[in-house]
């Protein structure tokens, strides 16, 4: 595992981070990506949302709320955290998540 930290520019309301693609949004790209396992807030690591909502999805017992709060709660821990916990070790990038 690995700590992304957060790159954060006020005028653009941009936070963005290193990752072999490049500087890539946090919002655009982590909140999508299979190697995002959480986002540091404090000393602890709240774990990403659309992981679990994703597992629900696959059982068949997920609605469109589901998702939508998902992506709301990850919003707002990115607003609160300091950094992406990734667990992209062997440093392939971004992997799209659905």
């Amino acid at each position: 595992m690995k700590t992304l930290v957060f790159e954060r520019d006020e005028k653009k309301n941009r936070v963005t981070v290193a990752c072999k693609t490049g500087h890539i949004s946090v919002y655009s790209y982590c909140a999508y990506c299979r190697h995002c396992k959480g986002v540091q807030v404090g000393n602890r690591v709240a774990p990403a949302p659309q992981s679990k909502a994703l597992t629900d999805v696959r059982k068949g017992s997920v609605s469109d709320d589901i998702l939508m709060n998902a992506a709301m709660m990850f919003n707002s821990l990115i607003r609160e955290g300091s950094a992406i916990v990734c667990d992209d070790d062997s440093n392939s990038g971004y992997a799209t998540l659905y």
